[in-house]
């Protein structure tokens, strides 16, 4: 194989790798996944350009050595990618519903695998696979801000135990603003006098929250609430 066929056959692989995992990503971005559309977009490219490792081993080592010595260079990345695995998941923050640092776990792995053909001398996919990785989580954050998407949040909201809103009406208000509920609960403190209604709510909207919120701050019987989106 010619070096411009290697390296179109280089490019085919990676940039397909990127589409597929950027159009799974999307549909879990649609529908309001901590991981999305980037995360996915990485995970995809990163595992792809690790394979090349294998798939174009006379690329980067020379044919003498390969007669002499029978190589497994999946081995090396495998361990690597193993630890950068532990690395990752310390980006990874829940907080309630909500989970950050999952675009951030995927580039340090993608930053390792680019790593991994650096210091091979794999020039060529390295580079690639570094545009590549620039392009995902700058031009995609601006793509993935674009696209339609389904708007999930934490709501609880708190009430006078002596002046709760009846369920009926909390649903009615909810779904005049365009959101359905799911996982309802409630709570009743006598302690601090309070009743609770806590749930997960969605929209196709975000500017529904900003309604809701106006009117739930008109409500006298209302103590508190807390209305956060569960998306990163």
């Amino acid at each position: 194989m010619s070096e411009s066929d290697l390296h179109v056959a280089i490019i085919q692989r990676l940039v397909l790798a990127l589409f597929f995992g950027g159009a799974i990503g999307l549909e879990r971005s649609y529908h309001g996944r901590p991981a999305g559309f980037r995360t996915h977009a990485l995970v995809c490219t990163s595992t792809s350009l690790l394979m090349l490792l294998s798939a174009f081993e006379t690329a980067w080592v020379s044919p003498s050595v390969v007669t002499r010595t029978t190589l497994d260079p999946t081995r090396m990345a495998q361990g690597i990618m193993t630890g950068i695995g532990f690395l990752g998941a310390g980006a990874i923050i829940k907080e309630g519903l909500t989970v950050r640092g999952l675009t951030t776990a995927a580039s340090i792995w993608m930053t390792a695998a680019i790593g991994v053909m650096a210091g091979i001398g794999f020039w060529f996919p390295a580079a690639l696979g570094f545009a590549l990785t620039l392009g995902t989580l700058s031009a995609f954050r601006y793509i993935e801000n674009k696209l339609p998407a389904q708007f999930y949040a934490q709501f609880i909201v708190r009430f006078t135990s002596q002046r709760p809103l009846p369920e009926a009406d909390m649903r009615q208000m909810i779904a005049h603003h365009g959101f359905t509920i799911a996982n309802l609960s409630y709570r009743l403190d006598r302690v601090d006098d309070f009743f609770e209604y806590r749930m997960v709510i969605c929209t196709d909207r975000k500017d529904n929250a900003r309604r809701l919120s106006e009117t739930l701050s008109g409500l006298p019987s209302v103590k508190e609430f807390r209305l956060s989106s569960t998306v990163d």
